[in-house]
């Protein structure tokens, strides 16, 4: 049976599409045997992920990474593309890999009744339907029961996006400023890839500060001494600008974040990861399987329909800031897994952002925030082949996001059309 006509059958059963692609793809072993041979690719119309676009472009590649982009000059190729709008694969700078549904349908839990393989499964699929929907690369913000997910997908065991973790998320606003340093040598010791922190209460309390200018600058600098980027989850104006003057890499949401704050981010160079819907929308289309389940109480969902407005607003105001390096990161969890590129939409459709900007961030400019600036999200000679394609022209369309018909990652197809 063929690699695509295993993809098929397993989309029938999600919980098993990890596994299902992890035999088909058992030939492979060692892991550069599907790749030492090189393929080439002919792309209808070619986006870098730097803004550059290209016509009928051939691209080759040969044990995982791009040899070569050239004009296709009518020789047969491998993957027959020329239907298809083709671009690096997709980047998800913000995800939750260990939200996930368990088998009753609800967000699953330690004490849901599940067996750690029920729940490792579970976790695997939702790796899968994130790649699958285009994204070969997400950073997920902290679970340990990532590091075995993140390990697997690297040792070609389950098929699955790039996996950058934080392991754990830093919610201790009781430690001194030198046990937080002890906690993020801790995190690294144990294979963290950066470090998450929260610098900021609840949306329903309006995400003021909860923690001091010292303890988040003994976060950051700690990370900084590690080589770790620090993400910092922040919603207001105090504990955006206290994430700013700790030398803080990376902030999350900035919900209620004023213009000239933005504006000092910018000056700063700290990266900006807003969100657009699809959290929020998640949240309400799956109330009833979150309602109960952790903090998720029944006041939430007044809270989630009056901020629901507010992050349409700080996208646009994000975009709007001149010099502002603004991400993309969906906060998908549960429910969201494979639907990453909802926000794309959104971002496009609401936020107001032309689709090529909307491209790059979630491509190149992604690649660089994680580290990975001369690895990943660009179609060009060097770069590991990340590559998908889309059944229409998302600068005319942006909705062809949601048509994936072709990932490859690292050189290994892992759904799309047959060999020619």
């Amino acid at each position: 049976m063929s690699q695509s006509a295993v993809v098929a059958r397993a989309t029938k059963r999600p919980v098993l599409r990890a596994l299902s692609l992890w035999v088909a793809l058992a030939a492979c072993v060692p892991a550069t045997a599907c790749r030492s041979r090189p393929v080439t690719i002919r792309a209808g119309l070619l986006l870098d992920g730097r803004g550059n676009q290209a016509p009928d472009v051939e691209i080759t590649v040969a044990r995982g990474r791009i040899v070569s982009v050239t004009p296709w000059h009518g020789d047969s190729v491998t993957y027959d593309l020329s239907r298809y709008t083709v671009l690096p694969g997709l980047i998800d700078a913000h995800v939750h890999l260990n939200g996930f549904f368990n088998r009753k349908g609800y967000l699953a839990g330690a004490d849901d009744g599940e067996t750690t393989g029920e729940h490792d499964a579970e976790r695997a699929a939702a790796a899968l339907a994130t790649l699958r929907a285009g994204f070969t690369t997400v950073a997920s913000m902290g679970a340990e029961a990532e590091k075995p997910l993140r390990d697997a997908i690297n040792k070609g065991k389950l098929a699955g996006p790039r996996i950058l973790t934080s392991l754990a998320q830093i919610l201790d606003t009781t430690l001194t400023p030198d046990s937080l340093r002890r906690v993020v040598r801790d995190h690294a010791a144990e294979g963290a890839d950066f470090i998450k922190v929260f610098a900021s209460g609840p949306l329903a309390t309006g995400g003021r500060p909860t923690m001091s200018a010292a303890q988040l600058a003994a976060v950051c600098d700690e990370a900084r001494r590690r080589h770790l980027r620090s993400v910092v989850h922040a919603h207001d104006d105090g504990s955006l600008r206290l994430a700013v003057a700790a030398g803080c890499t990376e902030i999350e949401h900035g919900v209620y974040a004023s213009d000239s704050t933005l504006a000092l981010l910018a000056a700063h160079g700290v990266w900006f990861d807003p969100q657009c819907e699809l959290v929020i929308d998640n949240y309400l289309d799956n109330w009833a399987r979150f309602e109960g389940r952790g903090f998720y109480d029944s006041s939430a969902v007044a809270v989630f329909e009056r901020v629901r407005p507010f992050l349409v607003a700080s996208l646009r105001a994000a975009l709007a800031t001149p010099g502002l390096k603004v991400l993309y990161g969906t906060d998908a969890t549960a429910g969201a897994h494979g639907r990453n590129a909802e926000d794309l939409i959104c971002r496009v459709r609401k936020g107001g952002d032309a689709p090529m900007d909307a491209l790059v961030a979630a491509t190149s400019r992604n690649a660089e925030a994680l580290g990975l600036g001369n690895q990943i999200g660009t179609i060009a000679p060097g770069y590991r082949a990340d590559i998908i394609a889309l059944d229409g022209n998302p600068l005319t369309e942006i909705e062809a996001v949601r048509r994936v018909a072709f990932v490859m990652k690292g050189g290994v197809v892992y759904s799309g059309l047959e060999h020619q």
